[in-house]
């Protein structure tokens, strides 16, 4: 009997046996991170940290009406790295940056792949958004830029429509006013990091304050359609759980 062929044998299924549990074992793995993330969101830590919906909405809608964005359907690579700034310092925020230092990089991890297995919300799509002129100077902005002064639209980097490109690029669309616009100055006055390839910086800094309310503006009321919900992966489903 060639006993090197059956140790052989013996290790192929061993291995198999091992891959297979590997892959049982992850969708539970991240099961139960998205349900420790649901309980940091809903009731937030013993350690100090509030409920996230308290400002971002129960289902991760945002608060247009006091500036808290949207977190549905981020990706979770995405939030992850900006509770990870928030908690190093590097993007300072008087709300987020105590409440990220609280959390646990499992904890933040958690959190990120709750909200970003939230379907995002529907909203309406902006009138006229299908044909602009330099006049609409936010949806001119958005959509074709200004290439006389090295000004790239929007949707180059964060998809047509402001639906985003996970996971470097978030969604804009039907994000508040109110907090794209602070993003935005925060990028020109220099108080948020750069970001891929150092690009938002040197975007914000063609853009007038007038520009900057603007592009805030039609964003805000640009709506992605269906409930979309980007994954943990960034790969996009709708809120029926079907791919867009």
């Amino acid at each position: 009997m060639d006993h090197s062929f059956i140790n052989l044998q013996r290790a192929c299924a061993t291995l198999a046996v091992s891959v297979a549990s590997t892959f049982a074992v992850a969708p539970a793995a991240q099961a139960n991170e998205v349900s420790a993330g649901q309980g940091i969101a809903a009731h937030g830590t013993a350690q100090g940290v509030a409920a996230c919906i308290g400002c971002h909405g129960a289902k991760g809608e945002g608060n247009a009406a006091a500036g808290f964005p949207r977190l549905a359907g981020l990706s979770a690579a995405y939030l992850s790295t900006q509770l990870t700034a928030f908690a190093d310092g590097t993007r300072p925020n008087p709300i987020m940056q105590p409440m990220a230092k609280l959390l646990t990089a499992s904890e933040r991890a958690a959190v990120a792949s709750y909200f970003a297995g939230l379907p995002s919300p529907a909203l309406a799509k902006a009138s006229g958004s299908g044909y602009v002129t330099p006049s609409d100077v936010g949806a001119w902005i958005a959509t074709r830029g200004r290439w006389d002064q090295a000004l790239p639209a929007c949707v180059q980097c964060h998809g047509p429509g402001g639906i985003g490109v996970a996971p470097t690029f978030p969604p804009l669309a039907g994000q508040p006013a109110a907090y794209i616009a602070s993003q935005l100055h925060d990028w020109k006055d220099g108080k948020r990091p750069p970001g891929p390839m150092a690009l938002m910086p040197v975007v914000a800094s063609k853009l007038s304050d007038a520009d900057i309310t603007a592009v805030a503006d039609y964003y805000a009321g640009v709506g992605v359609g269906v409930g979309v919900a980007v994954g943990v992966n960034g790969a996009g489903k709708s809120a029926n759980g079907s791919k867009p």
